[in-house]
């Protein structure tokens, strides 16, 4: 079954390569930054439980993802409820809020990745999350992204490889 994809893959204006993911959100920008920055919103949706510090140069922490050990960031920038910006093992994620209106928000997701290789692997994975984080957005209950089997992520994965996204970097869980 064929997939939508709505991830991009670019290279930032100082060379770094990222994917980047954009919604329109019918809620206001501070309902949407607690889907960020609350740590039982957050889990809902994102690959680990978040708890944030919301300050530059706080904390972030990572929990609860059954793929990866729990970690820790640091936030590089904050800005609510616009931007949120933090480390993420060798990357650094970008939150951007922008209010359409009073009522909705246009959310934007970009992922630096420290490895292009990775973009494929992690564009998959954000389409997952993002799934999620979709269904929550319309009020609609959602088991979150670790719920179901690896097929959306494969279907999701091929996809990219199809679209010649770069690829490469080793899958937690499928490689050895």
């Amino acid at each position: 079954m064929p997939v939508e994809l709505t991830g991009s893959y670019l290279t930032l204006d100082d060379g770094r390569p990222a994917v980047r993911f954009t919604r329109t959100y019918d809620r206001p920008a501070a309902r949407v930054w607690r889907f960020v920055t609350d740590p039982d919103e957050s889990a809902r949706w994102f690959p680990s439980r978040l708890e944030v510090e919301p300050r530059d140069g706080g904390t972030v922490r990572f929990s609860g993802d059954p793929r990866q050990a729990d970690d820790t960031g640091t936030v590089l920038a904050a800005d609510e409820p616009r931007h949120l910006a933090f480390t993420w093992g060798g990357d650094e994620l970008r939150f951007d809020l922008d209010a359409v209106d009073a009522r909705r928000t246009r959310f934007t997701l970009t992922q630096v990745l420290a490895e292009e290789n990775a973009a494929a692997r992690n564009g998959a994975g954000w389409e997952v999350c993002l799934l999620a984080l979709d269904a929550l957005a319309r009020g609609e209950d959602h088991a979150g992204p670790h719920s179901g089997d690896a097929a959306d992520w494969r279907r999701f994965y091929d996809a990219y490889l199809d679209a010649g996204i770069p690829s490469g970097a080793p899958v937690p869980g499928l490689d050895a």
